[in-house]
């Protein structure tokens, strides 16, 4: 087996980088590299020079000269070429060439960098694995929160202090889409148009405003949280896509904004993930957190909280992620790719999303008929489930498809700290009596 564990301080050799992927980020990192070489060279005492690169398109522009590197149609050949030092994958999918080549290159004995959460979240504890057998390096510090420095945190920056939980908003689609609503009160539909226009969405925007793309990176945060295997099956994810301008006037008439959060903590019976939209003070940290900018909170036994906050996308950030990881290397840093040895890290239990205890906004569409809000205050008495406020003014519209506007009302509850299972147990009854049309609104309230 080669190896190229070149990063040591007496080695003067230039770090030969071989780049998969060539997008908005491989084009970044490639022009960073470029025009910033030399000032790269004196910090390192060598220098960082990209000898080959593969993607699909070999006549694309890509605003960056690729002429001098030497070709690949298959990014698994350029990760087992025996002119790279360190292969970067670029690619992008959870398996595919990306797993392929990532592999590949492991085996060979060649230290792997990529900003693939996909990847991670479905195979990242095997290939840390792998990586320590060959005894190479696998760093991911630009697949999370893209420019900010997260995994370097967890990994190396907080000595022996254990976290508690962490949290934050890691999409910036649906962190842009929620701003708008909240600041201009257009609709959901319309943001998600133009956040597509601008770029921010894809074409097809789901793995986005449902909740996955927030999962994924939740759930390697978690494995370096815990110490436990990343299970992004293990969390419980809702989207997006049913927030209306009621919920957001609402949530800003009591103090609150809306985020797309995602949480994850260590209790009892196991790891505690979830991703769903999340009622936040506007005095809190997070809130302020607005437009396509990225935030993660770090809760520990040492410092209440650490905020990290910045860009969450784009081609300059996540390279420049990507680039960190390429000069932890050049200078021959080593630590476990998920903060312990694979050996050591445990399953990851799931803990029943029910259990967890707080306040609740509920918007129901209450049918106009004597006694609907009566039996629907009772079912919540029924639980044991305190009513902070019940709120219902006419500019609260939130329409169901097919339910003509006449026949229902919108109504809203904010319950005070209960147990979620209560919560849900109730609204099942109240379906049941058949007092309300559509589905209910369930939107957790954080007090950070």
């Amino acid at each position: 087996m080669a190896s190229h564990e070149s990063g040591n301080g007496d080695d003067r050799r230039p770090l030969r980088v071989g780049i998969s992927g060539l997008g908005t980020v491989g084009a970044a990192l490639i022009r960073i590299l470029t025009e910033d070489g030399e000032a790269i060279a004196r910090k390192l005492g060598r220098r960082v020079v990209v000898t080959a690169v593969s993607a699909r398109s070999r006549s694309r522009d890509r605003g960056v000269d690729i002429s001098g590197f030497t070709w690949f149609d298959d990014p698994v050949a350029l990760a087992k070429s025996e002119d790279i030092d360190l292969y970067v994958e670029l690619i992008g999918g959870e398996d595919g060439p990306a797993l392929a080549s990532v592999t590949a290159a492991l085996e060979r004995g060649t230290s792997v960098v990529t900003a693939n959460k996909a990847l991670l979240a479905r195979h990242g504890t095997a290939l840390a694995g792998l990586a320590e057998k060959c005894h190479v390096q696998l760093g991911f510090e630009a697949a999370v929160a893209g420019g900010i420095p997260v995994i370097k945190t967890l990994r190396e920056g907080l000595g022996s202090a254990a976290i508690t939980r962490v949290y934050g908003i890691m999409n910036g689609t649906c962190n842009y889409i929620l701003t708008r609503m909240g600041n201009e009160g257009i609709g959901f539909e319309e943001c998600l148009r133009d956040a597509q226009d601008l770029g921010y969405a894809e074409s097809d925007p789901t793995f986005d405003i449902e909740g996955f793309d927030t999962a994924h990176k939740l759930a390697i945060l978690a494995s370096l949280c815990f110490e436990t295997e990343i299970a992004a099956d293990q969390v419980m994810v809702e989207g997006i896509s049913r927030i209306t301008q009621a919920d957001i006037k609402v949530a800003a008439d009591l103090g609150y904004k809306i985020k797309l959060l995602g949480m994850a903590r260590k209790v009892e019976d196991g790891i505690e993930q979830r991703v769903h939209p999340t009622l936040v003070r506007k005095s809190s940290a997070i809130a302020g957190v607005d437009g396509v900018l990225n935030a993660v909170a770090l809760e520990t036994n040492h410092v209440q909280e650490l905020l990290l906050a910045g860009p969450g996308a784009g081609g300059e950030a996540t390279a420049a992620s990507v680039l960190s990881d390429i000069l932890d290397f050049a200078r021959g840093g080593h630590v476990p790719p998920l903060g312990v040895p694979v050996a050591e890290l445990d399953p990851c239990q799931r803990a029943p999303m029910r259990i967890h205890e707080g306040g609740y906004y509920i918007r129901l569409n209450a049918k106009d008929v004597p006694g609907a809000l009566a039996a629907i205050a009772t079912r919540m008495g029924e639980g044991n489930i305190s009513l902070e406020s019940v709120i219902q003014r006419p500019d609260l519209r939130a329409s169901e498809p097919g339910v003509p506007e006449e026949n229902s009302r919108t109504v809203v509850l904010i319950t005070h700290e209960t147990l979620e299972s209560a919560v849900r147990d109730a609204l099942e009854r109240i379906a049941r009596d058949g007092f309300i049309v559509g589905q209910p609104q369930l939107i957790r309230i954080e007090e950070f």
